[in-house]
């Protein structure tokens, strides 16, 4: 009985023993399964420790389509010269810096100023044939805009190496090529050489080794009447409101 009671009490402990020790390597193989795929995963992200960044700076590549919004004067219906006025939409380009602070996981502020090359041209439909034996002339307006946008950013979670985000700022301009002070030709359009409105975009960022890319889509409204009108002038007097119109694609790229 003893014997018996013995060997028994060796082959539970013995099983109980065996248990604990499958249990034990289960868990270590669990943990190092664990690990290895954290540590797979970590190595595999782009600039894992980007968004611990208090701030991080970026140039800008751009091209915008851009034209005015027009809004014609009282002397229009009156107007003997002109027959309709249309505003037409003309290709430019960008370049710009960029400087982003962290203010959330979900949120950031930038500021991205850009110098900014543009023609935003006028077409003139004429009641009756000018000098040339034209019923119709283009004004066109070149502009080299200093824009300062100012600009708040929403991201989402980022997604292995890429990450969505819409932003929303406000901007103000200098036209350097402003001819508002021009006192020559009648067939002049003068614009004023200050500007300010809102912006509206997304973007996307693209994690590489050492930068990221970040392509985005944004539409630019003026606010501003730059329209400095003059009666005198054949084209201008028949225009009152001129305001600014831009849709750009850019390119960040930031580190």
């Amino acid at each position: 009985m003893l014997h018996l009671h013995r060997k028994k009490t060796c082959f539970i402990n013995r099983q109980t023993f065996v248990t604990r020790a499958g249990l034990f390597l289960l868990f270590g193989l669990l943990f190092f399964s664990q690990s290895s795929l954290a540590q797979k995963s970590m190595t595999d992200l782009n600039l894992w420790d980007h968004d611990s960044k208090p701030y991080y700076f970026g140039i800008t590549l751009g091209s915008n389509m851009a034209r005015f919004q027009l809004e014609q004067h009282s002397r229009f219906l009156q107007d003997d010269s002109v027959y309709t006025v249309e505003p037409v939409s003309s290709g430019g380009f960008s370049l710009g810096l960029s400087a982003t602070a962290r203010l959330t996981n979900r949120f950031q502020v930038r500021f991205n100023p850009q110098l900014i090359f543009m023609e935003r041209d006028i077409l003139y439909k004429l009641k009756y044939p000018n000098f040339e034996g034209e019923t119709q002339t283009t004004k066109k307006i070149e502009s080299v805009l200093v824009s300062f946008p100012l600009q708040l950013k929403l991201q989402s979670d980022r997604i292995d190496n890429f990450r969505v985000y819409i932003f929303t700022g406000i901007k103000g301009d200098i036209d350097l090529a402003s001819n508002a002070r021009e006192k020559k030709a009648e067939d002049l359009v003068k614009i004023k050489k200050y500007d300010y409105g809102f912006e509206l975009g997304m973007g996307f960022n693209f994690f590489f080794q050492s930068f990221i890319l970040s392509p985005e889509i944004k539409i630019s409204n003026g606010i501003r009447n730059i329209h400095s009108r003059d009666q005198n002038l054949i084209y201008s007097s028949v225009l009152d409101r001129i305001q600014s119109r831009m849709i750009s694609f850019c390119i960040h790229i930031e580190g």
